[in-house]
């Protein structure tokens, strides 16, 4: 099949490409606009395959959309370009209404042109991928599913939860066939260093503070970004237009043990600039709007789709601390060109 990611060039996006490549036969065409978390360099290793081109472009850009569709006429869309770090969604929430809403509503339009031009066919899907965080905050106890109401808490999950809902619309209304997924906190190699678990792991090798928000006691379940990939192409692969599927890690931690578990694993290394990483985890005010837990229910994958995760915790954060240990030059660019390493993409912070 002839797959279109879009946002391939970001962290999850270049996660399922790569899978794709070096797991399939399909071909694969990468629409990224090359945002500030958007790098070529987390695809040099399918870069030369001929299975494999980029097209940098805006998924606002209907014009452009259109001639793509037209040309490279895709059985699958897997839509993942957003904005998505919710710091910067609270400085300034414009550019996340921008991509997430108006350009998966362009998105939407384009390919239901397309789908119409090409006699409907029914195994054409629009995948949009989007997160948990749609649902809100949990308590103590419980699991986000599927038939969860959504209350999103930060201009950022309010933009997801947005394009989740256009999306259900032109599955509904128009009979585009639609399927949306919902994940929870990515983690592994290549993710943008304004994420937690790689803004630790640096921070921890330079000797820099660890900024943790509150107590640190906010909790949510992590997924390696693998496991994730696998889970979308099995997704794109066996789903049925209109349905669901939540995917998660199963490994709940709060964001303080995360936190430490890094430092253990840098003091381990013996790279670390201190001699106890955890001696520079400093206590920040909160963020606006910080929900207290989130944690998926992803039994219904497993039992329609034969998906589960395959890493647990320990093991992908081990793996994920020695590729950035080894990977210096992959992520040390970016802290010296866009991202200057704040905590918060706020415009103080840059």
């Amino acid at each position: 099949m002839r797959y279109l990611v879009t946002g391939g060039a970001g962290f999850i996006g270049s996660a399922v490409i790569r899978h794709l490549i070096g797991e399939t036969d399909h071909q694969v065409c990468n629409l990224d606009k090359l945002t500030y978390a958007g790098t070529l360099t987390s695809l040099t290793e399918v870069a030369e395959y001929p299975r494999y081109r980029f097209v940098q472009g805006d998924i606002c850009d209907r014009a452009q959309i259109d001639g793509l569709l037209e040309e490279f006429r895709p059985d699958r869309i897997l839509h993942l370009a957003a904005e998505s770090h919710v710091d910067r969604s609270i400085d300034s929430a414009a550019d996340f209404i921008q991509t997430n809403l108006v350009g998966t509503y362009t998105l939407l339009e384009a390919a239901l042109a397309h789908w119409r031009s090409r006699g409907e066919p029914g195994d054409f899907r629009f995948q949009h991928i989007s997160t948990d965080e749609v649902f809100g905050s949990l308590g103590a106890e419980g699991l986000f599913t599927e038939t969860t109401s959504y209350k999103p808490n930060s201009p950022y999950s309010a933009s997801k939860a947005g394009s989740d809902h256009l999306v259900r619309a032109w599955g509904k209304t128009f009979g585009l066939p639609v399927v949306t997924t919902n994940c929870s906190n990515n983690y592994g190699p290549h993710q943008f260093p304004e994420k937690l678990i790689p803004l630790m792991i640096i921070n921890a090798l330079e000797g820099k503070p660890l900024p943790v928000y509150g107590s640190g006691a906010n909790v949510r379940d992590w997924l390696f970004v693998t496991d994730h990939a696998e889970a979308l192409v099995r997704v794109s692969e066996r789903a049925e237009p209109g349905s669901t599927y939540n995917v998660g890690g199963n490994e709940e931690r709060s964001n303080l043990d995360v936190v430490k578990a890094i430092c253990a694993a840098v003091d381990a290394s013996g790279e670390g600039a201190a001699s106890d990483a955890a001696s520079l985890i400093t206590f920040v005010e909160d963020r606006p709007g910080h929900d207290a837990r989130y944690a998926i229910d992803a039994s219904k994958i497993a039992a329609e789709l034969g998906w589960k995760p395959s890493v647990s915790f320990e093991d992908g954060l081990a793996r994920t601390v020695e590729w950035y240990l080894a990977r210096r030059d992959w992520w040390e660019p970016i802290r010296q060109g866009t991202y200057q390493g704040q905590r918060l993409g706020s415009k103080a912070a840059g």
